[in-house]
């Protein structure tokens, strides 16, 4: 059962707010179940995609689950549905969900055998995999770096996929080319349960160092991103903002122009 989306107010998407042990629940429904699936998250970045692209848009209002991901979007919900910080378990920031936050939970996904993990570079990728085969025991991990991603190396991706038929990909691309290849490309992949992950490949290999559980709690794990990859981050703090009010200015002035282009 595809769990309910609920609206977030002033940014104009679609949401599927869930916790943790609610995610892995829905994981472990869509494994058992044997067809695609997708797992998108939405932060300040992916809600100014899907209001510039059509090819963006398209995905995430056909996605099973998009996840609170950015602070400033769990927030928003919070306040439309009455989730205030001060209920205990149950506050805007126990819905937000970075990749990070549930990929260590895979364990109790019952019947989970076969992960697949696409991403990052070789070094990188490869100690993902050995940490996600001590997050579950007994499930074969396998991986593919994406490096260098071109055609012929998503030709090699889909070949290996419907080789190794798994039932869980971590595809870790970067936004937006993780999204761009699976609408390009999801129709040839094996069934299985595709999440985009962003970077998260790096950081459960322990390359990238995550920022302290209180800043995200806070809403400032931007400035640790910030700090640690500046060069990286910069535009997405101080610039893509200001992208983004435009767009939803735009968006309610000329409603009849969000569909097309």
């Amino acid at each position: 059962m595809t769990p309910v989306r609920q609206r977030v107010p002033v940014l104009d998407v679609d949401a599927t707010p869930l916790r943790v042990d609610e995610l892995i629940a829905v994981l472990e429904g869509f494994i058992a179940e044997g067809h695609t699936r997708t797992v998108l998250g939405h932060n300040l970045h992916s809600v100014t995609l899907f209001h510039s692209s059509a090819e963006f848009r398209a995905l995430y209002e056909g996605s099973d689950v998009v996840l609170l991901d950015g602070a400033p979007v769990a927030m928003l919900w919070g306040r439309a549905h009455k989730r205030g910080p001060q209920a205990p378990g149950d506050g805007p920031m126990e819905y937000r969900l970075g990749s990070t936050d549930w990929v260590p939970a895979l364990a109790g996904v019952q019947g989970l055998e076969r992960i697949a993990v696409i991403g990052a570079g070789a070094d990188a990728n490869a100690k993902a995999i050995e940490r996600l085969r001590g997050i579950v025991p007994g499930a074969e991990v396998a991986g593919l770096p994406g490096e260098a991603w071109d055609g012929d190396v998503e030709d090699r991706a889909v070949a290996w996929l419907q080789d190794f038929r798994p039932q869980l990909v971590l595809l870790g691309l970067g936004m937006p080319l993780q999204e761009s290849v699976l609408s390009r490309r999801l129709d040839t992949f094996p069934p299985a349960v595709y999440c985009a992950v962003g970077g998260a490949i790096e950081q459960i290999a322990g390359i990238q160092k995550l920022a302290p559980r209180w800043l995200g709690r806070l809403g400032l794990e931007w400035a640790w991103r910030l700090v640690l990859h500046p060069g990286r981050v910069a535009y997405r703090v101080f610039i893509e903002p200001w992208k983004l009010a435009g767009l939803l200015i735009r968006r309610r002035f000329q409603p009849h122009q969000t569909k097309g282009k």
